[in-house]
């Protein structure tokens, strides 16, 4: 049967029904076989690449927002509306749940495209002659790997058991690879070291198709940070966090080292202003303008995704009603001096009639060029920052037991975030992994890191009722290893036809 695709604009494949995310495109559009004929058609191809990243189900939504919201992180407020109700309660974090649904469809989206152009693509390179176009192509190859990659890293993430050896990964469930449009590929699980390895692959030969020209030169030809776009960096952005999910120490280090030293990137101050009363570290979320990003999901006042902020406030242009707000043991992490606290948070009074008054979260309270649209709680995700780099090495050196390493690394990005921070960190046996731990809930919180540092340092959490909480939920407590920090694998991919693919113990 000829499969048929819908040129460069493809829905995202969220399968709510007994059909694959791996399914194709359905059978009235333009032929496989007469699509992507020019350099351009290639083009618009990576354009609808980067267009499905703005998915709500993935970094703009679900994807950020319910690896956080399952957590320890925040707390439902009474009177809310319920949404994500089922999984910050943990009673229906089933494989019919059709938000967790929604992120497996869309992530498996992202691969059909990329395998599409990939497949595709040398059709176009066997007429092209001209050596700029060849090295559009290049590039436009190296996009697609790294998308993929990127996709499927997050799929390991969320729906397998962490990485912890390569002995055990090699026996341990990973998630379908697909490499081919066309393929005649089995519905069958990879094992996890398999998986990971194809990660690997991927991302090596996007850095080799997006590697920059010795002579590279910001001033002429753009400057990195900042960027919507994949380049040479994202790829070993990415490549650090997955050894560190890997537990390659050496490698986490290489590659994190690679972008931290590149030069092209700065950590956001929180003391230098930007303009009168906004620091950089502010105009990141205020503007999502950074030196600091890496590659951000590109957004324009016309074209955008989901609204990740409107969870923590629900403003109707007169009063606040979040659904979540944060929990009370994550703001008292904050040192006196950190000045992350007033950009992150701040206390309103709620328009609910049992009128709390509660920081909120407001780092997604939205870019303020959108605001003057009336388009609220829109921020374009910062999907890789230098700041993640620098946590991932000091965990690496702390694996390591280089702790004097770890804490300079510690001491760097607080000296980027607070008023004053002089010395050094200091890092022991004894306590280099929960100065790390802590790091990471101040930097990236709610950036969708929680669920998945819990199952990888095999440790639980407990909820204890704060104010207005609601009281389903308020009091959970999870055990380490629980198979729910593993999600299940949608059901409609276990019941399509030939499928063989396995669940998870969280299927049961």
């Amino acid at each position: 049967m000829i499969r048929k695709f819908r040129l460069y604009i493809m829905l995202a494949a969220v399968a709510l029904s007994a059909t694959s995310c791996l399914d194709k495109m359905p059978e009235d559009e333009i032929p496989f076989d007469e699509s992507l004929q020019t350099v351009s058609d290639v083009n618009l191809a990576v354009i609808g690449i980067y267009d499905a990243f703005k998915s709500s189900y993935l970094y703009s939504g679900n994807l950020t927002l319910l690896p956080d919201l399952q957590t320890d992180f925040v707390y439902g407020v009474n009177g809310n509306t319920n949404i994500y109700g089922d999984i910050w309660r943990w009673n229906d974090i089933k494989p019919t749940n059709t938000d967790i649904e929604a992120v497996y469809g869309s992530l498996y989206d992202v691969i059909n495209r990329c395998n599409f152009l990939l497949d595709r693509v040398d059709n176009v390179r066997n007429k092209v002659t001209d050596d700029s176009d060849l090295d559009k192509l290049d590039q436009y190859c190296g996009e697609a790997y790294f998308a993929r990659a990127l996709a499927y890293s997050e799929l390991v993430k969320l729906f397998c058991k962490a990485y912890e050896s390569d002995d055990d990964a090699a026996n341990e469930l990973g998630v379908i690879l697909t490499q081919h449009y066309r393929g005649d590929e089995e519905m069958k699980r990879a094992s996890l070291k398999d998986s990971y390895q194809f990660i690997l692959d991927d991302l090596g030969r996007a850095a080799e198709l997006l590697k920059l020209e010795d002579d590279f030169d910001t001033t002429t030809q753009g400057a990195l940070y900042d960027s919507s776009y994949f380049n040479e960096y994202t790829v070993y952005a990415l490549r650090a966090r997955v050894a560190l999910y890997m537990k390659k120490w050496d490698e986490a280090i290489e590659y994190s080292t690679k972008v931290i030293e590149s030069g092209y990137y700065v950590l956001s101050s929180c003391t230098q202003e930007i303009s009168s009363g906004i620091s950089y570290y502010k105009y990141m979320w205020t503007n999502d303008h950074s030196t600091e990003v890496i590659w951000k999901v590109g957004f324009t006042v016309n074209s955008y995704g989901g609204a990740l902020g409107s969870i923590f406030a629900n403003y109707d242009f007169s009063t606040l009603r979040p659904d979540y707000v944060p929990a009370e043991w994550v703001i008292n992490l904050y040192d006196t001096n950190d000045l992350r606290v007033s950009t992150i948070f701040q206390s309103f009074t709620t328009g609910y009639s049992h009128g709390l008054t509660w920081p909120l979260l407001i780092k997604y309270f939205g870019n303020e060029e959108f605001l003057q649209y009336n388009i609220i709680h829109v921020n374009m995700p910062k999907v890789l920052r230098l700041s993640e780099q620098y946590l991932i090495r000091a965990e690496a050196y702390a694996q390591k037991e280089e702790y004097g390493k770890a804490g300079s690394d510690i001491s760097t990005l607080r000296a980027a975030r607070y008023s004053s921070y002089g010395g050094s960190t200091a890092m022991s046996k004894d306590n280099a992994m929960e100065v790390i731990e802590e790091e990471r809930v101040k930097e990236l919180y709610m950036e969708g890191f929680r669920l998945h540092d819990l199952k990888r340092w095999h440790k639980g959490f407990e909820r204890e009722p704060q104010d207005q909480s609601l009281d389903n939920g308020s009091s959970l407590k999870v055990e380490k290893d629980d198979p729910l920090f593993v999600w299940p694998i949608p059901q409609h991919e276990l019941d399509a036809p030939g499928s063989e693919v396995e669940p998870n113990e969280s299927n049961k």
